[in-house]
């Protein structure tokens, strides 16, 4: 391995509560599933939901699934912007002080109190990937983009997070992969 990694574009899209799910849905009701995603056991649901902020909304935003202990809406800082929420760069489930907004589905509505984040740009990795590598847990590394259109970028704080239940990918959201220009799954260099 050469210290290179795909880099998947994130773009808006919401992970749920069972209990805001069913508020959402209907009492009882599950996710459905559409397309797997590369993380294992992560995948996009048949499921969308309308993200209302302060200056506008999102009609139709996308469940990933499986339910979580939290709901939680990842947005682009031009999403949030554009919609009128404040959404801190924060990496996945630290929640605490992050933005709000509400949430409407077909059976009924959510007001987050909490939430609403751009998430900050990571790197998914197994044990033996981070060896291979010499990446640790948390660390904090760069990843260079090449593009041909001339719009080659290095993204730095980019935070390495390592479990065995996911598989090597970096994680940018469209704001980002729109800076440098990028095609999906695009090759990155890591740089320490």
């Amino acid at each position: 391995m050469k210290n290179e990694v795909v880099v998947e574009i994130s773009a808006r899209h919401v992970h749920v509560s069972q209990e805001d799910l069913e508020t959402l849905f209907g009492k009882g009701y599950e996710l459905t599933v559409k397309k797997m995603l590369s993380q294992p056991g992560q995948y996009a649901c048949e499921e969308r939901v309308r993200v209302v902020g302060t200056k506008g909304e999102f009609p139709a935003v996308s469940i990933l699934g499986p339910t979580r202990k939290e709901t939680q809406v990842e947005l682009s800082l031009t999403d949030a912007r554009s919609i009128g929420v404040v959404a801190p760069v924060r990496e996945s489930g630290d929640l605490d002080g992050s933005g709000t907004c509400k949430l409407v589905g077909p059976a009924g509505e959510v007001e987050l109190e909490k939430g609403v984040v751009a998430a900050k740009r990571h790197i998914h990795a197994t044990t033996k990937d981070a060896e291979e590598m010499g990446l640790e847990n948390g660390e904090i590394v760069s990843v260079e983009i090449p593009t041909a259109n001339e719009r080659s970028l290095t993204f730095g704080d980019v935070v390495v997070r390592v479990s065995d239940s996911y598989a090597l990918a970096m994680h940018i959201d469209t704001d980002e992969a729109n800076a440098a220009g990028m095609k999906p799954n695009a090759i990155g260099k890591i740089i320490k």
